[in-house]
């Protein structure tokens, strides 16, 4: 199987190139290949970095996409590992440069991660929004045929890729609230892990993410709690979260994730 997620306008509070690194992290997962950035960034928007390694020797550092291998416990077995930041050109090469990866790799499964700016107060569970590619694996996972019509990410185009080249694909979204958009958030990225090692079969241990995401937690109510204004939004966030049902909050969730692709990130 392969599971991938993209830094950028697909990332918010870097749940889901978040969630990547963990499995990637607590694996012991090995690097099998690279994309190389030439053909697909605009390097004057996405600039390389330079570093100063160990041995006092600067280097430029690309903004590359790395797919590691790992072996995670359960049913899923072996996995591919892909993450990097949202290319800016040639998406179609880009695509079929993964699906033929994919492809080559024997992968039966592609699950794409996300993450979105939506109004959800950030005490709640962390709702994930689910859509798949084929009837067969929208019964099999429990997930929704997608309906969205506008503008789309890399991670749209990319399960539309995986679909034309038989690939079975899945799509998982998280929301991260709208008061606390650019902070990294463990919360959502627990999520996100929690929702993929369902989808994969696989029995994930968070116990490092569960206190990251706790104390993500705190923090942000201690924030919220210093101003009365933001306090009483997210009071009405929690009182409409708590009035929803799962229906509900499923279909409004859809609705903020279609929101997003067509308007972009909040400001």
């Amino acid at each position: 199987m392969l599971v991938a997620a993209f830094e950028g306008w697909n990332d918010a509070g870097d749940a889901a190139s978040g969630a990547v690194r963990y499995l990637i992290d607590r694996h012991d997962a090995e690097k099998v290949a690279e994309i190389d950035p030439e053909e697909f960034f605009d390097f004057t928007s996405t600039r390389p970095q330079v570093e100063i390694d160990d041995d006092g020797v600067r280097r430029i550092v690309w903004p590359t996409t790395e797919v590691y291998a790992a072996s995670l416990p359960g049913e899923a077995g072996d996995v591919l590992l892909l993450v990097g930041p949202e290319p800016q050109l040639r998406w179609r090469t880009y695509c079929r440069q993964v699906t033929e990866l994919a492809t080559a790799m024997g992968c039966r499964l592609v699950v794409l991660l996300g993450a979105l700016v939506a109004e959800v107060p950030h005490s709640r569970p962390v709702p994930v929004v689910g859509t798949g590619t084929d009837p067969e694996l929208q019964a099999r996972l429990g997930l929704k045929p997608s309906t969205y019509e506008g503008p789309t990410g890399v991670v749209g185009v990319l399960s539309a890729a995986c679909r034309d080249a038989g690939l079975p694909a899945a799509s998982l979204w998280a929301a991260v609230p709208t008061y606390v958009p650019t902070a990294p958030s463990p919360k959502a990225a627990l999520a996100l892990l929690e929702r993929t090692a369902e989808v994969l079969g696989a029995w994930v241990p968070t116990t490092d993410l569960e206190i990251a995401a706790a104390a993500y937690e705190r923090q942000v109510t201690e924030l919220v709690q210093e101003d009365d204004e933001t306090s009483d939004y997210v009071s009405q966030l929690e009182q409409r979260h708590d009035a929803d049902d799962d229906e509900g909050a499923a279909r409004s969730l859809v609705e903020e994730v279609e929101r997003f692709l067509r308007e972009g990130p909040s400001d």
